[in-house]
Order: C-alpha cells, then structure tokens, then sequence
C-alpha cells in the first residue's frame, strides 16, 4: 500500500507528493500552457477549433455548441469593448462578475485572461453587504450581471458602491423599464453583454497575455462572521494545481472528453475543473440551472468528468439504500453486488460491463449519461461506505480530494488504484504538507497528527488588501495553515480527523470540535444534517438534526410512525429517540469520547440552506446564526437534561 502514500522530503516532517521529480513542484503539465489564457489556447489548438461550450434550452432540447474559435473571438470583441469603455489591460483592473454558470461567464474570464484584467466573482448567497464590501475593496467600476434580478441587487446598493460605474447585462431584454429608470437615475451606464462585443469588434485591440505570476483572480470567501476574504490567486497558481491533478488523476484526456458545469463558477473547485478541460480541448455543457434537472441534464449531454459534492453522492446513496430496504430480494441482490465489486477493485479491476453492472448498476450509470470515466469528489469528508459504494455503482475511478480556496482548490488526493476510504491521498505534485501541533487539543506531530499545513506552488499570493489576516494564514516560511487536523495513516496518505477552528470548552475543561461529531452523525442514513452545540456552562453536548425525507418515507412506514409531513415526523417522540439512538450508535463505532456525543436533539424539518441563512456559501454551518436561531430550543434541551 505504500505507494499510495506520501513520501519523505529532505525536511524533517515534511511530506511531498510521489509523482514530484526529483522532489520538484509542477508549475504545468503542457509547456505550451503556463497560463490561464494559454492553457485556452491550446485546447482551441488541440482540438482543431472543436466544441467548447455547450447549453440546452429546457427538457427534451439537445445541446448547442459554441466552438473555441467562437468563443475566443466573443472573448477578445469584449475585452476589447471594456477597455474602450475605460478599463486598463492590467492586474489592476477588476471584472466583477455576478452570474449563474453560463457561456458568458466563461467569456468574460477568457477577455480578463486575454487583457491581463482580474475576475473577481460575486455570487448573492453572499449577501448584499458582503457584495457591497467586495465592489468597494477592489474598486472595481464594471460588474456583469446574467438577469434583472441580480441587476437590481446591485442597484439597489448603489449608494453605497461609489466606484461601480457600468452594469453589463447578460439577459438584456428582461431588464424592465422601472430599472432602466432607476440605473440613469443613479448615473449608472446600463448596456447589454452583446453591445460591449460590437463595440470592441469595431475597437480592436492588441492583446495583453498575462504572466505566469501575475494575478489572475480574486475569490472571496465567506465566514461564519465578519467581512468576506479576497483570496489572491496567479495564473501560476492555478495552472500548478491543474497541472497536479492532471499528473495524479492520469486522466489521458482529450477533445473527446465532456464536462459538466453545475457547480458555482463562483468557487475555486468548478473554475479548476474547467481550466482542465480546456487545455485539454475538451467540451464543457452546462445544467440548465435547476439541480433537480441535472440528471436529465448528464443524460443528454453523457459527460466523461463528473466532480462532485458529497452532498450529492449522500443522497444517491440514501435513495438506493431506502428503495433496496423495501425488498429482502433487492437488498441482497445490493448487497452481493457491492460486495463482488469491491472484491474487484481491490484487485485493481475497474469496469461497467460486469453482471453485477448489467443487474445493479447499470440504471446508476444512466442516471448520468453512462460515460462518465472520473468522478472528482470534494469540499466536504465522504462517509467510508458512501465511498464504497459510489466505487461500485460508478465503474470508474472516483477520486477524492482536499484542499481549499487558499490553496488553488486542492492540495491532496487519491492515487487511482487506493480503494481505502476514508483519506485523502498524499499531497499532490505542486505542494508538500506537513502536520504542526495542536496543544490544546493534544494533537502532535511526533504521533502523526496535527494541524495540516500547505507549502507549494498552488498556495495564494494572500489575501487582498488585509496583510494582517496573510500572516496569520500563511507563515514566514511559506506555510499556509488550514485549520484542518490531520493524521498521516499507515501507508502515508493523509486522512481529516479534526477542525481546530470553532472548537470550544464544555464545563469540565474538554475541548470540543463540533464539525468532527457532525461529520460523523450524518453517517446515520435517518440524517440529513446536523448541528451540534455546547459551552463552557454546559456539560454536555446537545445537537439539532435535519432528518432526511427520502429516507423517512419508507422508514416511518416500516416503523408504524405516524404522520407524512416533516413537520408532524419531527413533532413525534418516538422518532427523535430513534434518531439520537442511530447517531449515538455512529459516534461510538467511530470512536467518539463519551463527552463527544450529544445527549438531546431537537428535529427541524426543513434543510439548512443559502435560503434560509444557515449556510454559508461554501456550504457549511454559519454556527453563530444557527446558535441564535435555536437558542430557545438549545435552552429547553439543558433544562430538560438538568
């Protein structure tokens, strides 16, 4: 097993990535594609001026392609109109770009590629003051918008955005005539995405490449509080850590290959992805923008790269296991299935024409299109079983990863070949990782466990205008400390077993890292989510559980609860006992500390999502506005146990 693992690197504790020659970060994986805008380049070159980017218009529509050599010449026509509308072709001038993922999006970025301009994405689950923050730092004077209702958004803060000048609208016949209106009223120039083509078409200009150190984008990223982050990313950043996946996945792709672009654009992990296809010459379709479309979305458009949030593999997973309970013949022709696949995969072997796929599986496959060759999974720790099964039902490599925004989106994964669950590989070939201590929490190096921290080519430039928040990132030796606690396994890949940030004190002194325990409470197929809390007035814990619908609507059933609404589940007594049992019983196979597992729950039957506030953006628990939100609940609870 061992080599799948890390390797020694001439610095003591210092890990770096098997594939590194000679002990050397990859900076690029094509000679001819050391930036964003050459990596474009070659695949318009490669794939002979083939597909490049492809929509669907609703159900039963197929997919329409534009090619590279369209979209590079879009791209440039509008990077030449913004420059004749005022902006310089330099790292000092930044695009906002406030949209859902659409062709648009990417021609926006390739004409700031082609100018040497910065993307800067805005997204609104951000929130209006988080937007605001970001306009005034940067400065940025143009902001393209794909609809009236983001149009508006930004107009409706433009009072406080002094140095927003022009709003470029994708959709541009939606914009009524209230926000025209409203647009001239605030001296705002109001034009259509098309306009600034025709204006540039008819203004060329001569291109300015950017260099590999130069600064190609600004990606915010959101916390529980206080005032978003400007991660700093160069072109060398982000084409080390393509390059890196590229050297560890083995992908061997080409223009044959298809992506599909559902997750945001917005964060590092999709702009990753695409950056890949497109030095590779490949096709990227996009989902119609409605996720409950997306599988219709794969099986017309049969992509071959598949990344993916746990989130979503949780669900499928829940959906087979609930529909397989409802029979013993289907839950052991599963069970026989996953247990013959997973014998194969630990002798190396990785196919779809198996019987078990033509039984099983098969149905899975089509789900999403049938071709897909790699699934990339990340952003979130994949339950060991999930992943199993997963590698089964798929017939193909699934590779997980981790990493983070501040590192170009990933800084380890899995080799193809390691069918262990529960790590995430070795650093890849553009960074080494090392393990520092963690006293508080008694996690040392010496023992192989500690805070990971991340040294290489894909670690940010830092963060925008806020040196005092890099040096607390990143330290005098270059290491960029990611809050995360690791453990180097047996064969030297790296496993996530801890969080030091958000860790808190319960009354008898033990320190408490509450993602941990959620992680692994949501293991419990009854789970959806879950939020576990507690202080240092308290002795124990006490948690809020999200149960998962799909699941219940068999369970119930089997179970003879009552009810068909979540409301009246998560009203019934019998089911949140049942609930706390399950995931007590999950934190005690994972080994949770008794003073780790929450004594009381308390069932809320809707999702925490952007919507409601109790997301994030990258998705994890705003923890201060959920404590506020339930502290009624929370109080009940330690009334009740006292």
């Amino acid at each position: 097993m061992e080599k799948f693992g890390s390797v020694e690197t001439k610095e003591d504790g210092v890990r770096g990535s098997p594939l590194a020659e000679n002990g050397k970060y990859i900076y690029y994986f094509f000679e001819d594609a050391k930036t964003l805008h050459e990596g474009f380049k070659r695949g318009m070159r490669v794939s002979e001026d083939g597909p490049c980017l492809g929509t669907r218009t609703g159900p039963n529509k197929t997919y329409e392609w534009m090619s590279y050599g369209e979209v590079y010449e879009r791209a440039k026509n509008f990077g030449c109109g913004l420059i004749t509308k005022g902006m310089k072709p330099c790292t000092d001038s930044f695009l906002g770009i406030f949209s859902h993922n659409m062709p648009e999006w990417v021609i926006a970025e390739q004409a700031c590629n082609m100018f040497s301009m910065v993307v800067v994405p805005l997204y609104d689950t951000l929130g209006p003051e988080a937007c605001t923050f970001i306009i005034n730092q940067t400065q940025m004077p143009t902001v393209v918008c794909d609809n009236s209702e983001r149009t508006k958004a930004l107009l409706d803060q433009i009072g406080n955005t002094p140095s927003l000048k022009c709003i470029v609208c994708v959709n541009f016949s939606d914009i009524s005539q209230e926000i025209k209106d409203s647009a001239a009223k605030s001296n705002i120039e109001l034009v259509s995405f098309t306009s600034v083509e025709t204006l540039g078409s008819n203004n060329k200009q001569e291109e300015v490449p950017p260099r590999p150190a130069d600064l190609a984008t600004i990606c915010y990223t959101s916390g529980t509080t206080g005032n978003p982050k400007g991660v700093m990313l160069s072109h060398e950043n982000l084409m080390s850590n393509v390059a890196a996946v590229l050297k560890t996945v083995d992908i061997n792709g080409g223009p044959s290959d298809i992506h599909i672009s559902y997750l945001p654009l917005a964060h590092m992990f999709e702009r990753g992805v695409q950056a890949l296809a497109f030095q590779l010459g490949a096709r990227v379709g996009f989902f119609q923008g409605d996720v409950k479309q997306l599988m219709d979305d794969m099986q017309e458009l049969k992509p071959t790269f598949f990344p993916v949030v746990p989130r979503l593999l949780n669900r499928l997973y829940d959906r087979v296991m609930a529909g397989a309970s409802t029979s013993r013949i289907k839950r052991t022709l599963l069970n026989l299935a996953i247990r013959s696949k997973t014998a194969e995969l630990k002798r190396g072997i990785i196919r779809k024409n198996s019987w078990w796929d033509i039984l099983v599986f098969r149905k899975i496959q089509n789900l999403m299109g049938g071709q897909v060759r790699v699934v990339i999974t990340g952003s979130a720790p994949l339950a060991d079983n999930v992943l199993a099964f997963s590698r089964c039902a798929f017939g193909c490599p699934v590779i997980e990863g981790y990493g983070q925004t501040e590192s170009s989106a990933g800084m380890s994964c899995t080799l193809p070949g390691d069918f262990v669950g529960g790590q995430v590989g070795p650093p890849i070939p553009c960074n080494d990782i090392k393990l520092v201590d963690v006293p508080e929490m008694e996690y040392y190096a010496r023992d192989g466990k500690g805070e990971v921290c991340c040294r290489g080519a894909n670690v940010m430039m830092g963060y925008f205008k806020d040196p005092e928040k890099t040096k607390e990132a990143i330290d005098e030796d270059g290491w960029l400390h990611t809050g995360d606690i690791g453990e180097w396994t047996q064969n030297w890949s790296l496993k996530i077993i801890d969080r030091k940030k958000h860790i808190f004190k319960l009354a008898q002194g033990e320190y408490i890292a509450p993602e941990k325990i959620e992680n692994i409470y949501v293991r419990s197929p009854l789970v959806a989510q879950m939020f576990v809390d507690g202080n240092s007035l308290q002795s124990c814990l006490v948690g809020i559980a999200v149960p998962d619908v799909e699941v219940l609507e068999t369970w119930t059933k089997e179970q003879g609860i009552p009810g068909s609404t979540m409301t009246e589940w998560c009203s019934n007594k019998t089911l949140k006992e049942a609930i706390l049992k399950d995931i007590q019983q999950c934190g005690k196979d994972s080994g949770l500390k008794s003073f780790e597992q929450v004594k009381d729950i308390y069932l809320f039957p809707e999702l925490f999502s952007l919507e409601n506030g109790m997301l994030t953006p990258t998705f994890k628990a705003k923890r201060a506005f959920l404590r506020k939100h339930f502290a009624q609940q929370i109080a009940d609870m330690y009334k009740n146990l006292s």
